[in-house]
């Protein structure tokens, strides 16, 4: 395993991080393919065997049952100061901002949660999971400047944004003193690059780690035959992935050409290629070979024709997922002040 450290940090994380959405009580949560505390444990101390000291969850995931499971299998197989736990929150729900639930008091709320949850006193990053536009900007740093302060949080980093956000954010933050998002969780992957428009060159100019999700496409770029549980029940990677197959296949069958020469998976090709790119992707794993497959493909070292072979047939992509979401948002803020 190789290590790096995360953007303006001292955090000296692996190259690989792995993804904990695919643990936790897959009947308590909008998953149903999620594995049980016994196959997390499995998948977990795999991870730490080969160097992986970097782990990825969030409050949201399958109702805290995700960062519950980590926690306890991190305690029981490794030390606290061994390893890295990043943890998201939500913006406010519908229902607290009806009820005057400030900013402040729902950001120290979840991070409450979560230490209960993982079983510790800190995190090492705290991540805000998406841009809460009913939420002001300065109220969120200063919280999050305050619980670093009390040492519940080393780090914060940012996840779902646009470039000019997390700019603006951290702009802000150096102005007041506050602490700075050091690192940004993006969508990204060899079949979705739109975070090399603007996020990639602001995070090389200012030196914030990138710790992208979905970096093999959810399965898209792991197997051809993705007959999984996952493969058939997650809507929102079918949402995500659906509408553009046909523009996708030529970078796809491209994959599997180098894999085959270098007699390699076509996951372990893709994620040579995005390591090429980013600090750590965040890749999830609910089998043991989906572990040992991301490892070995730090070893793997695409040259520079190969890796312009890779990105020579790629086409813009329309935002799809969170971000497209937020993109709708942001058009009907628009709307509603053109009509003013």
């Amino acid at each position: 395993m190789e290590y790096q450290k995360l953007g303006n940090s001292d955090l000296n994380v692996s190259r690989i991080c792995l993804g904990c959405m695919g643990f936790g009580d897959s009947e308590n949560g909008m998953h149903t393919w999620t594995i049980n505390e016994e196959k997390t444990r499995e998948i977990i101390k795999l991870a730490l065997d080969n160097g992986i000291n970097f782990f990825d969850t969030a409050i949201g995931y399958q109702n805290g049952t995700s960062e519950q499971y980590l926690g306890r299998a991190l305690e029981d197989f490794a030390k606290r100061e061994d390893v890295y736990i990043a943890t998201k929150f939500l913006p406010r729900s519908s229902e607290e901002v009806k009820n005057n639930i400030s900013m402040r008091e729902h950001i120290i709320d979840s991070l409450n949660q979560s230490l209960s949850n993982l079983g510790v006193d800190y995190v090492d990053l705290y991540i805000y999971h998406m841009w809460d536009y009913n939420s002001d900007i300065e109220e969120v740093m200063e919280t999050l400047n305050e619980l670093i302060n009390e040492g519940k949080i080393r780090y914060i980093g940012i996840s779902n944004c646009f470039a000019y956000q997390l700019a603006k954010a951290n702009d802000l933050a150096e102005k007041n003193g506050w602490a700075k998002f050091i690192s940004v969780q993006g969508h990204h992957n060899l079949i979705f690059r739109e975070e090399e428009r603007e996020m990639l060159p602001l995070a090389k100019d200012d030196n914030i780690g990138l710790t992208p999700y979905s970096s093999l496409a959810s399965g898209r770029l792991s197997r051809r035959d993705n007959t999984s549980k996952r493969a058939n029940e997650d809507t929102v990677a079918k949402s995500k992935y659906g509408k553009t197959e046909a523009e996708d296949e030529l970078i796809i069958e491209r994959v599997e050409e180098l894999a085959l020469k270098h007699n390699v998976s076509i996951s372990e090709v893709a994620l040579a290629w995005l390591l090429t790119k980013v600090t750590s992707p965040i890749v999830g794993a609910t089998k043991p070979h989906h572990v040992e497959t991301a490892v070995n493909s730090v070893d793997l070292k695409l040259t520079a024709e190969e890796i312009a072979y890779l990105e020579e047939p790629y086409v813009p992509h329309e935002l799809v997922g969170v971000m497209a979401n937020i993109k709708g948002m942001m058009n009907t803020i628009e709307d509603a002040m053109s009509d003013n």
